[in-house]
């Protein structure tokens, strides 16, 4: 049960323009702070991005996706999201080494779920209101399932330069950060930094 929400942790990850469209209709303005305002334009991106004829069908998959990936790059903090995946091996690698792992966590996430961009189907996701403290902040919805099953969704947020980004998901209590960091401690100690780098090479290929 772990392993299939951390699955869809990730999934909701990148596929928050899968089902963002519902964000637009359900969130509720009362509840929404800061961070959640922040959001709402990049929703309205991701809404027209979805909906553009000329980047409909297979033939435009490349496209569309390189059009989304524009807007999570505005939305996701890609290298506070890797800090905290790579843990306590973050501090021993050089710039380059770390610029390097951010652009391949990138790009593992997005190659693993980009197919789930696709198949929003309904789903329904309500805003539950934000906790900021300081530059943290947890912007806190609820999905809907077809089935009538609500899953808590939390978003959590970073504030740089007056922008707040996301750098970790949690559903149901679990954490998508979580869940590869301990992936990659696990790969790092058993074999090494090296070996983790060459199996997401391997991955995102």
């Amino acid at each position: 049960m772990r392993d299939r929400r951390g699955s869809l942790a990730a999934g909701l990850v990148v596929a928050l323009a899968a089902w963002v469209v519902a964000l637009a209709v359900w969130a509720s303005p009362a509840s929404a702070g800061e961070p959640t305002d922040q959001l709402r334009p990049e929703i309205d991106r991701v809404i027209k991005t979805l909906e553009d004829p000329a980047l409909k069908g297979e033939a435009k998959a490349a496209a569309r996706r390189d059009a989304l990936r524009s807007i999570t790059d505005a939305v996701f903090d890609w290298e506070e999201m890797s800090r905290r995946a790579l843990g306590t091996h973050w501090q021993a690698r050089s710039e380059a080494e770390r610029k390097e792992f951010v652009g391949l966590f990138r790009d593992l996430i997005e190659y693993s779920y980009a197919s789930k961009i696709e198949s929003y189907s309904g789903e329904r996701v309500s805003f539950a209101g934000d906790v900021v403290e300081g530059d943290h902040a947890t912007v806190r919805t609820k999905l809907t399932t077809k089935q009538g099953k609500d899953v808590p969704v939390d978003y959590r947020m970073t504030r740089r330069d007056s922008r707040w980004r996301i750098y970790d998901v949690s559903v149901e209590g679990v954490s998508l950060v979580a869940n590869y960091r301990t992936q990659f401690n696990q790969i790092i100690r058993t074999s090494s930094y090296e070996e983790l780098i060459r199996k997401l090479k391997s991955r995102s290929s």
